[in-house]
Parts: C-alpha cells; structure tokens; sequence
C-alpha cells in the first residue's frame, strides 16, 4: 500500500465518513464516544494537511482537495464563534455543519462512489481543555 493510500484509509476517509453521516448517527457514535467539536476540527486540520501532500503528488483530485479546505474554513469559522464544546451539541447550534456534511458527502462519492460508509472504528483523539 502506498503512503497516500495509506493516509486516505487510515486518516481521511474516516473522517469524512463520520462528516458524512446523518446528524443522528454522528450524534450516537459521537456521544458514544464523547468526541468534542474541538477533536474534529483539529482532525481535520491534519487531514487537509495530508491532503494537500497527496495532491502535490496527483493522488487526490483538486476538487477533493478544494472541498476539503473549505470544510477546514467552515469548521474554523464556527471554532471563532464559539459553537464548540461536545459534538453532539455544536452540531445542533450551527449550520455550517450541514455544509460541512454536504461537502464531505461529496468528496467521498466523487472518490468511491458512494458517500455512506461504516463510522470510524477509531475514536478521535480529545483534549481536557475543550
């Protein structure tokens, strides 16, 4: 596998597969697993970051790589307003969020075909101080 295949399955897809989702599901699994607004937006963050190098190197389609910056922007805009806290509350009070939802249900349709895919098994990493 290389490591742009890599990064889409282990770091990118996840994550927009949990953007994705239907607000209910996002809030069960989030609040299942206590994830913050904070965690996603720093996930994100990282995951443009690898985004950007995989477009650099034609793997990722500039598209992808434009929605996803715009889902960083969104996401970032809402951090500044202060709709932050636990998801299952922010994702609520905002709606950039169904933005947000909408731009990575396109990302992962352009890319596999469909937008629905399985909540990450993985929990996002959290911070105390959200």
């Amino acid at each position: 596998m290389s490591p742009d295949s890599d990064y889409w399955e282990r770091w990118i897809a996840p994550l927009l597969a949990f953007l994705a989702a239907d607000t209910p599901d996002q809030i069960t699994w989030s609040g299942k697993h206590r994830v913050r607004a904070a965690a996603v937006a720093e996930e994100i963050e990282f995951s443009l970051h690898l985004a950007e190098g995989m477009s650099d190197r034609g793997t990722l389609e500039p598209a992808a790589l434009q929605d996803l910056r715009t889902i960083g922007r969104l996401c970032g805009e809402v951090a500044h307003r202060g709709h932050v806290g636990r998801w299952e509350d922010a994702v609520h009070v905002d709606p950039a969020w169904d933005e947000i939802r909408a731009l990575a249900r396109r990302i992962l349709i352009d890319r596999l075909g469909t937008w629905s895919r399985p909540l990450p098994s993985r929990v996002l990493p959290q911070r105390d101080d959200d």
